[in-house]
């Protein structure tokens, strides 16, 4: 993992000044709990999948403050030629041993607006601390690891790569792309860094400049073919793309004379649909009906639902930029409030933030999410409050809504969604491999109604505040507001 992961300055300014009011205020070990949490799906999605907890927990794991880093706070100017930070404030950050708890929603599970992903209980100072880094590497790494999963649905089974480094926003963002893509179903990566950090399999084919340094394109493919026999996906368009369908072909039969098979072709501009289905007539009746065709050039979910329509004879799917960058939605828009605080005689307050719009108004208490499963589907997701007593049947109340009500089967499985991951500053989660939490969306997707699945106006997935929380949640907001 890089440095700058694991670094306590991965935060804005505001988290460190909160902190330092908290302790001047002799508040900073008073008991608390935050939660993150989203308010919509990301590209209109049904769903959204939970992603970059993993590298939350290197950055908890390794929480401390050195040296170096309290000479830049020391350092960091206030008004009037004062510094910023009082002294004796820097030196309780240089004595600060993390000691919160954490329960969380293990990555590659499919999660739903105003759940919480991940609830922070401990000390105030410390569970602020850490807001900014837990919100950047859980919305950017859910993100994309939705867009990964909208496309692996629309490919229908093709393999995706994942082939946007170049395209990324800066190297750190490039390797959190290519891991959350992965997690999102993508089956490899042309990030070589990728493959070395997180062992996300390789894969990848040669550019046009290969080509234009060669007298010929056909001199272009023998040579890389000389180089790699069992590895030749030749890109065919740099000139005329079913000419370049030929100039392979004719390569493709020195390497079987020499033992060796063409891998295969890629098409990375032009009529992708009408080029691909031409270049499968001339692959087979050359004797290469097992040669791969590959598509690439700007593509995304709607793209290649669209080729896939138009009978397109693509086998993998090259997918970049609109991937990595998360295109048509640059941002989760995840928050980490504050929900619930002890008061000086150790009793828990409710806490919300209020706003204008229903649906932006915060959640009270200590959030929980129980699943509910029927039939090997599952039906709905109820938020509850740890702190009251459950009901014999759970009735959901639309966060957005408060009328679409529905009530849950009094038979059905159930699982409740947050895990433990950190007891105390402890780390007790076992981090699953990638390849484990790749496979957990792939399960996690069958067991959801084909209707959420949809690219376009999906069914909403019943998932809403338990009938107690929703009432619990309006009085503090009539409290709030002066009306009780």
């Amino acid at each position: 993992m890089s440095a700058t992961y694991s670094a306590p300055l991965l935060t804005d300014l505001y988290e460190l000044t909160m902190a330092a009011a908290y302790w001047k205020a002799g508040i900073a070990d008073r008991e608390s709990v935050f939660h993150l949490s989203f308010r919509n799906a990301p590209f209109q999605s049904g769903f959204t999948v939970a992603c970059g907890l993993g590298l939350a927990l290197e950055f908890v794991r390794n929480f401390h403050f050195e040296e170096r880093e309290l000479a830049f706070l020391e350092s960091v100017p206030g008004r009037e030629g004062k510094t910023l930070f009082e002294s004796q404030f820097l030196g309780a950050l240089s004595d600060l041993k993390f000691r919160c708890d954490i329960d969380a929603v293990p990555e590659g599970t499919l999660v739903f607006p105003h759940e919480p992903l991940l609830r922070v209980q401990g000390p105030i100072l410390q569970a602020q601390l850490v807001e900014t880094a837990l919100l950047n590497f859980l919305n950017f790494g859910s993100l994309i690891a939705t867009k990964a999963a909208r496309i692996c649905l629309a490919a229908q089974g093709d393999s995706v790569i994942e082939f946007g480094l170049r395209r990324a926003q800066g190297p750190d963002g490039g390797l959190m792309a290519s891991r959350a893509a992965y997690i999102g179903g993508c089956s490899a990566t042309s990030n070589v860094l990728a493959g070395q950090t997180y062992g996300i399999p390789l894969a990848g084919t040669h550019a046009h400049s290969l080509v234009l340094a060669y007298e010929t394109e056909l001199q272009a493919f023998q040579s890389y073919a000389k180089a790699f026999p069992d590895n030749c996906i030749f890109l065919v368009d740099t000139y005329d793309s079913l000419r370049g369908v030929s100039h392979a072909i004719a390569v493709g039969h020195e390497l079987r004379r020499l033992g060796h098979q063409l891998a295969g072709i890629r098409l990375d501009s032009g009529d992708l649909a009408y080029l691909s289905r031409e270049a499968r007539k001339m692959l087979n009746a050359a004797g290469f009906p097992d040669a791969l065709i590959v598509g690439s050039n700007d593509l995304d979910e709607h793209i290649i639902a669209s080729l896939k329509q138009q009978g397109a004879a693509i086998n993998v799917w090259g997918v970049g930029t609109r991937l990595v960058t998360g295109h048509d939605q640059p941002a989760l828009g995840g928050v980490y409030k504050l929900s619930a605080l002890r008061d000086d005689a150790g009793r828990w307050q409710p806490k919300l933030k209020l706003s204008e719009q229903a649906a932006k108004s915060t959640t009270p208490g200590i959030p929980q999410v129980r699943r509910f499963r029927s039939d090997k589907e599952f039906i709905g997701d109820a938020i509850y409050d740890l702190r009251e007593a459950l009901p014999e049947r759970f009735t959901i109340v639309d966060p957005s809504d408060f009328t679409r009500r529905k009530l849950l089967q009094e038979d059905a499985e159930t699982e409740d969604l947050l895990v433990p991951i950190c007891r105390g500053g402890q780390i007790v989660y076992k981090n699953p491999a990638l390849a484990e939490v790749r496979q957990r969306v792939v399960a996690q997707l069958a067991m959801f109604h084909p209707g959420i699945k949809r690219l376009v106006n999906p069914h909403q997935y019943p998932a809403g505040l338990e009938a107690g929380l929703h009432e619990l949640k309006t009085r503090a907001i009539l409290d709030a507001r002066g009306a009780l």
